[in-house]
């Protein structure tokens, strides 16, 4: 039975970077975003994601997936530690990943002047699938295993032609997610499946994009770089790179409910634990060798609940402070917020225990944080 239903743990963290650029845009920009009619910095909620995924990979408490487009190298893999030959680990692979792949050298080669062909070299992305599929170990070795009852003979396992009948066969293979699934990544971030719903998994928790709290305008790094062996005077390259710097809102739930489904009630403990400890360091990698970007939480407010979620919009930019600097206001505002919303509605967002980590902090560090949220999970 899940007691965890409509359960959730909320993040509302406040982190200051100088000079950076966290996350860039088509064009090598930072990011940025129209909030309250002022240009604010962004970084997307994919991209912390991402690296949250990526520190949760330090901790040997959990399971972790993998989410790629070489299906057939997972799949060979597995078989191969199950005794298949590479020859027949490679068309087990084969067979799995060709259920999601698209090639590209099905289209009409170019044609030149007189009609020759200009290329019939097919393209080597051909050979990759168009779609990243999060698979967990537990899922590999249960098709690994399915091949091997079948003395690794792919067309004994996947028997249909047509690939969206090949997708159902697979997923009747892996059977019910909730038990096949053992990778904490895909139980928190999700996992959807065109091909075969049955393999889709909901995301238990939500990121937004961090946000600057007050208006931020880029600024431009003019720079040269000097060649050791030349003897003329003068820059032997000139360029420029964009940057800024910001306090921003990051704000993060986590739907218990929703994780102890996905891990079928498994380790949930573990789960909030690698996950908040990978909230906590997870930085995003962009730029980082020069300009770096390195500065943890500033001060977070984190609450269980069971209702509504609350998120603080920052609609109105904050100012900087008298003594310069945007954290002390944002904190302020976060709080104001906060407090008026929880006044405001009382019991719709079910307020069950509130940490904070900074200043007026009821919280000491991290780890007594992630004391404190696994004990509302420990029966």
């Amino acid at each position: 039975m899940n007691n965890f239903t409509g359960q959730i743990i909320e993040f509302h963290i406040l982190q200051s970077f100088p000079v950076s650029c966290l996350n860039r845009d088509d064009v090598g920009s930072p990011k940025s975003a129209m909030v309250g009619g002022v240009e604010r910095a962004r970084v997307s909620s994919q991209c912390w994601k991402r690296y949250v995924r990526l520190a949760m990979n330090d901790s040997d408490k959990v399971i972790h997936g993998t989410r790629t487009k070489l299906i057939s190298k997972l799949i060979e893999k597995a078989c191969r530690a199950k005794g298949a030959t590479d020859e027949q680990a490679k068309a087990c692979g084969d067979k799995i990943e060709q259920i999601f792949i698209k090639k590209k050298d099905d289209k009409k080669p170019k044609k030149g002047k007189d009609n020759e062909v200009v290329d019939d070299v097919a393209d080597e992305s051909s050979e990759k699938t168009d779609t990243l599929l999060f698979l967990s170990p537990n899922e590999v070795d249960i098709l690994a295993e399915a091949f091997l009852k079948e003395g690794f003979n792919p067309d004994c396992v996947i028997t249909q032609k047509d690939s969206k009948k090949q997708a159902k066969e697979m997923a009747a293979l892996i059977g019910n997610v909730s038990d096949a699934v053992d990778a904490l990544d895909i139980a928190l971030f999700g996992r959807m499946v065109a091909q075969a719903a049955e393999l889709n998994v909901e995301a238990s928790c939500s990121f937004s994009h961090a946000i600057s709290t007050h208006k931020v305008s880029s600024e431009i790094e003019f720079f040269t770089a000097l060649d050791d062996l030349q003897e003329s005077q003068g820059s032997a390259h000139m360029g420029s790179l964009e940057f800024n710097s910001a306090t921003y809102y990051r704000y993060v739930s986590l739907n218990l409910g929703q994780l102890y489904d996905s891990l079928a009630g498994k380790n949930l403990s573990d789960a909030i634990e690698a996950f908040t400890k990978a909230l906590f360091v997870a930085v995003p990698s962009a730029r980082q060798t020069t300009m770096s970007g390195a500065s943890p939480w500033e001060f977070a407010k984190v609450f269980v609940r069971k209702g509504q979620r609350l998120q603080v919009p920052f609609e109105t930019p904050v100012k900087k402070a008298k003594d310069g600097g945007f954290l002390e206001p944002s904190i302020e505002a976060l709080n104001t917020y906060l407090d008026d919303k929880e006044t405001m509605y009382d019991s719709l967002f079910g307020k069950k225990a509130e940490y904070t980590i900074g200043k007026g902090g009821n919280v000491r560090s991290i780890i007594d944080l992630v004391k404190k949220l696994k004990s509302h999970v420990e029966v």
